[in-house]
């Protein structure tokens, strides 16, 4: 007596394996861009408290620099210098970081690059922290 798997005994458990994949992974996928989304969002309004924490501390004027005025303020008012280490080069949960401060207003912005490019929202959050894909 042979020991053994059938030749429709492997197909079927292949099958199997591949619904179950075929079911699986867009939802993974949906989830990683749901999650990368979610922490661009975030980070912006980490950027919008601390702009505005830091205009509030300073008599309505707004930084003018997030690494010198923001990150580098002594206590930091944000954690990370987000345009600086965040960039196209090198992103950070797939997005890049760009902020335009003056002293009366600030916008910065969190585009999706590499994979995420073209498939996930570009957003922008500007004085008053109106966050807008």
């Amino acid at each position: 007596m042979k020991k053994g798997f059938t030749l429709v005994e492997i197909m079927i458990v292949v099958a199997i394996i591949a619904l179950l994949a075929a079911i699986g992974i867009p939802g993974l996928l949906r989830a990683r861009l749901n999650a990368a989304q979610s922490y661009a969002q975030a980070t912006l309004r980490a950027i919008s408290t601390a702009t505005e924490g830091y205009a509030a501390a300073n008599n309505g004027v707004y930084p003018t620099s997030v690494t010198t005025d923001l990150y580098g303020a002594d206590p930091k008012y944000i954690n990370k210098d987000y345009p600086v280490d965040c960039t196209a080069a090198s992103p950070c949960q797939g997005y890049s970081f760009t902020c335009t401060l003056t002293a009366t207003s600030y916008s910065c912005t969190a585009a999706p690059q590499g994979a995420l490019a073209g498939k996930a929202t570009t957003y922008v959050i500007s004085t008053g922290g109106l966050l807008t894909p």
